[in-house]
């Protein structure tokens, strides 16, 4: 009755529809996180469930027009997650590693499309052009994810560093692939199918020019950041993603791999992280929204009822996509290790890491929802979105036991220690001054009460600027009126 009531009283204003239908799923994807917490369980598991309670499905208490308006989400959320990611692609830190992270990735990538596809439409015969995109969307990791987990756990030596740099570049390689496929399915949609040189090339040319626009919004975005506030530096770093954002969905490209373009340039020429953690610490509502938005499109039906891509239902396609994209991440990532001859204790446990699957799949899937339609793109959307809620129970669960069995970190305190042996001098340092320094060291690693996170602490500096800003302009407004 009350939900009724509800419905009945935001259908009749659509302002109101749309600010209440923010309103609660900002709130209650909040609120839901609570639980998963106890769960251990990570936000985007939250968010995607909540999405689907308070869908078309169970309690609709967001009116569709709302839903069908609210597309433009996953365009800025990918923006913001793209962005994000630039920050790893630092040049003095690629070129350790650069070779060998690149062969990791594309093997773990490519691997795991090519037995998708195989799996998919060799043997269980689903619709090709449903095939060729869900393939391509397994490339994908959750940086996300992993990230968070390797914050948790304080890891760090070769395995970590290779890490960060594969599930980075994976999401270049897995937009690639997205654009390849995507190309390839319009074209066998409309019935013109050729593979040829061109067909792959024009997609690849495509996102090789977004590339270099966004290296230039990177230098615009450097240039207009000088002798800024940091509540300015806020406002000129937004409206550049999402005019940049803005011009890609003009263009009908997407936008990840320009916004990431935006991140690696600006980082690597002015090395300032702290406008990465301003923007960290701004965006969760955002990525909220967009994350709840795709649970509230989660079609239920077409889950559990007979399949429109093929003879296979829907849940049946989607556990074995499930299953599939594992074994191939992980065989990829062995084959490729053992290529660039990396140590047993990273080849051995690496794939576990590449599991988790969120933002960036959904975000394509929701695209590629909107560019193929009909109900293969409902399917496709359908198929990623449940896996992806299963990729986030497991995946960093299987990203921790990586870090742990190849000895990136140890639950023991003393071992995560790290001191210099030598003085200034070179001299070696003796056993009392050892111990003093481990001491020390141990101390800076407890968490400390009240502690505020780098990225709180950018936004709270940005804040108390504008603050005193406003404050000297009300004394420069007092003066005058006195005089």
């Amino acid at each position: 009755m009350l939900i009724n009531m509800f419905e009945n009283a935001i259908e009749a204003n659509s302002v109101a529809s749309v600010i209440i239908s923010i309103a609660l799923m900002l709130f209650l994807g909040f609120l839901m996180t609570r639980l998963t917490k106890k769960l251990r369980l990570p936000n985007v598991t939250a968010y995607i469930i909540v999405g689907i309670l308070i869908g078309p499905y169970c309690l609709h208490l967001i009116p569709t027009s709302v839903i069908d308006n609210m597309s433009f989400l996953s365009d800025i959320a990918l923006a913001f997650i793209a962005f994000s990611t630039g920050e790893f692609f630092k040049l003095s830190v690629l070129k350790k590693n650069g070779l060998k992270v690149v062969v990791i990735t594309v093997l773990e990538a490519c691997l795991a499309t090519v037995l998708v596809f195989i799996v998919t439409y060799c043997i269980l015969g689903v619709d090709l052009v449903f095939s060729i995109v869900l393939a391509a969307l397994a490339s994908a990791t959750a940086p996300a994810s992993t990230m968070m987990t390797i914050r948790q756990t304080g890891a760090r030596g070769d395995f970590v560093d290779t890490l960060l740099q594969v599930v980075a570049l994976d999401d270049v390689v897995g937009l690639i692939e997205y654009s390849i496929a995507i190309s390839m399915a319009l074209a066998v949609s409309v019935g013109s199918f050729h593979l040829s040189i061109a067909s792959i090339l024009k997609p690849i040319a495509i996102n090789l020019g977004v590339l270099l626009l966004g290296g230039f919004f990177g230098f615009l975005l450097k240039w207009l950041m000088q002798n800024r506030s940091q509540d300015n530096r806020l406002i000129i770093s937004v409206s550049l993603l999402f005019a940049f954002c803005g011009i890609c969905t003009l263009l009908d490209v997407s936008p990840l791999l320009g916004c990431m373009s935006i991140g690696m340039v600006y980082i690597n020429i002015t090395g300032d992280e702290n406008l990465f953690k301003q923007l960290n610490y701004f965006t969760p509502p955002i990525l909220l929204l967009f994350f709840v938005r795709s649970g509230l499109s989660f079609k239920l039906d077409a889950l559990i009822s007979s399949s429109s891509v093929g003879s296979i239902p829907l849940l049946v396609i989607g556990i074995t996509y499930f299953f599939v994209r594992i074994i191939g991440k992980y065989l990829g990532a062995f084959i490729g290790c053992l290529a660039v001859k990396k140590p047993k204790e990273v080849r051995n446990y690496f794939g576990l890491a590449l599991i988790p699957q969120a933002g960036v799949a959904i975000g394509l899937a929701a695209l590629g929802a909107r560019t193929i339609g009909g109900e293969i793109g409902v399917a496709l959307e359908t198929v990623i979105l449940s896996s992806s809620v299963l990729y986030e129970l497991i995946g960093p669960a299987c990203a921790k036991l990586s870090l742990y069995l190849s000895k990136s970190y140890s639950n023991k305190i003393e071992d995560n220690i790290v001191v210099e042996e030598l003085d200034n001098s070179g001299n070696p340092l003796g056993a009392v001054e050892l111990l003093i320094q481990r001491i020390q060291a141990i101390q800076e690693k407890l968490p400390k009460q009240n502690a505020v996170s780098e990225e709180e602490q950018a936004f709270l500096d940005a804040a108390e600027e504008q603050i005193s800003t406003i404050n000297c302009m009300n004394k420069t407004a007092i003066r005058n009126r006195r005089v």
